[in-house]
């Protein structure tokens, strides 16, 4: 990379991502497991491996279902245990977000997030691009001390966000870090949106397919959910989608 200090994230599915998103120059990585729904909790093991093949800062999701993010008390309590566990064997962060079943930041829990994770980082994810009203959740969110927002400005992409994006940076005034991130991001738009923004910092999950083909010969038999997804592609990190990113923002 440049003599720029960007940070430049990429959402990881496996520890094999967080080692393409490595190879291809990112400076962090967002570890998660099953990122169809969104990005869950990664393993431990998948934590190990990561940081074996990716020595770079790795930030682990803390999320343990798909759907929403006003969690059970029994959720709730896995999710404290998982942080826990994850930084003990080298989590350089955890990514989270609490909310209430109005839709608005949940304090309390996030409190309790905030004094497990202790010194390292905390990211409060995409869950803020659902909350009722984005400026007073920032304003609760800078007051618990979290370190930074992941947020596509409420918007399903960031190009689409960047008007909300320019509004929240201008609250935040340097109070939390915004990090852009969410679909929509490509070598060819990349620094376009940071420049727009004024940020140096970005966040982008870059896929490419794979095919395992140990199922075929009975292809009545699904895997998945009632959508039926193929049981023979599986998606990985796109190391040269990466390199295109990084080359485009270190210019």
């Amino acid at each position: 990379m440049s003599e720029r200090k960007i940070i430049f994230e990429v959402c990881c599915g496996s520890a094999y991502d967080a080692e393409q998103a490595y190879l291809g120059g990112a400076s962090q990585v967002e570890l998660n497991s099953d990122l169809f729904h969104g990005g869950l909790t990664p393993t431990i093991g998948m934590l190990l491996e990561a940081k074996k093949r990716a020595p770079i800062p790795t930030l682990c999701m803390v999320r343990p279902r798909e759907g929403g993010f006003c969690y059970t008390e029994c959720e709730y309590a896995v999710m404290l245990q998982d942080a826990k566990l994850l930084l003990q064997y080298g989590a350089d962060g955890i990514v989270f977000g609490f909310l209430k079943n109005d839709g608005t930041v949940d304090m309390e829990r996030c409190k309790e997030m905030l004094t497990c994770i202790g010194g390292k980082q905390s990211v409060f994810h995409r869950a803020i691009d659902v909350v009722p009203d984005v400026f007073e959740a920032l304003d609760k969110l800078i007051e618990l001390g979290v370190t930074r927002v992941l947020t596509s400005g409420q918007a399903p992409t960031v190009p689409e966000g960047i008007e909300t994006l320019k509004k929240m940076i201008a609250h935040a005034n340097g109070r939390i870090e915004i990090l852009p991130g969410g679909g929509g991001v490509f070598p060819s738009n990349a620094s376009w949106c940071m420049d727009t923004l004024g940020v140096e910092a970005l966040h982008v999950m870059a896929q490419k397919s794979r095919y395992d083909l140990s199922t075929s010969g009975n292809p009545s038999i699904h895997f998945g959910g009632a959508l039926y997804p193929s049981n023979e592609q599986y998606f990985v990190a796109d190391r040269d989608q990466i390199a295109g990113i990084v080359n485009a923002i270190s210019r």
